[in-house]
């Protein structure tokens, strides 16, 4: 068995430990590199501007060599992974829960119908999947590891500018408590609320897409649903988020659900441990005092 490792993390190269056999990665970024070293039996580093037209040609060009490409889940990944898979023609699946082979029959588990059931899955050997974070929980075995650098060729598209993301973005994904905000808040100034609730209890805010995409009240790293983060926090508290199918895709894993809504109406109540139907803002104030 082979098994090519792409924008290596300890999570896709434990997974790709589980197949035994040989593992490759390729290695876009320096972390990418120290992380994979030890960890898996070749490391390629990219050297060049690796672009992700550039990464698909390396991946597509290495990949004929090996029996499962495996990657995260990622938007830079699933681009590249989908790519390659259209390329030589091979079933690609996404956020991959579980997955085993026998003989050269790869079975897949994944979510469908936002997140409400599993799909079982079969496919022929080789093959392209990415893995749901935080499924594939494990320290890879150490390994030696011989290294090769490859360079990229021009790329076919051209830098027209660089702009650094905000410093400090939130790994949302990693908190065991977090606070979300919807549209049932009224101005900015009052997610102010969310931010003073997440830290009496140590946890983070999240937000529902309009927040983020189309209010740009918060940044992109805190959007949570089918587009955004997928979430396995201990507490989700969802405040005046109605709970559209998109925004529950991302948070179903969650331990406790919590609402608060003054719609009774509102489709977060079917999906939650606890509702409370009243103003956020009688009830956040509340809670605060409480908790203080």
């Amino acid at each position: 068995m082979k098994t090519l490792v792409v924008f290596p993390n300890r999570e896709v190269l434990y997974a790709a430990s589980t197949l035994g056999g040989e593992v490759t990665a390729l290695a876009v970024s320096q972390e990418e590199l120290e992380t994979a070293v030890g960890r898996a039996h070749k490391v390629v580093q990219l050297h060049g501007e690796p672009y992700l037209d550039a990464v698909t040609e390396v991946v597509y060009r290495m990949a004929s060599g090996h029996d499962v490409v495996i990657l995260p889940s990622t938007k830079n990944a699933k681009t590249v992974g989908g790519a390659v898979a259209q390329r030589i023609g091979l079933e690609f699946l996404t956020d991959v829960l579980a997955f085993s082979i026998s003989g050269r029959v790869l079975k897949a588990e994944r979510y469908v119908f936002g997140n409400k059931a599993v799909a079982q899955i079969e496919t022929q050997l080789p093959a392209v999947l990415t893995i749901a974070s935080g499924r594939f929980q494990g320290e890879p075995p150490q390994v030696e590891s011989k290294i090769e650098r490859v360079e990229v060729g021009a790329a076919r598209v051209k830098k027209l500018s660089v702009e650094e993301k905000p410093r400090g973005a939130v790994k949302i994904e990693e908190a065991e408590v977090i606070v979300s905000v919807g549209r049932g808040f009224k101005k900015k100034e009052d997610l102010q609320l969310a931010f003073e609730l997440a830290a009496l209890l140590k946890g983070q805010v999240g937000c529902s897409r309009p927040i983020a995409a189309d209010l740009k009240w918060l940044e992109e790293s805190r959007w949570v649903g089918l587009s955004g983060k997928k979430v396995r926090p201990k507490l989700y508290i969802a405040i005046g988020i109605s709970g559209q199918p998109q925004h529950l895709a991302g948070i179903l894993e969650s331990r406790i659900i919590a609402a608060i809504n003054n719609d009774p109406s509102a489709p977060i109540f079917q999906n939650c441990d606890y509702g409370v139907v009243e103003d956020l803002y009688k009830i956040v104030p509340a809670l605060i005092k409480r908790l203080k």
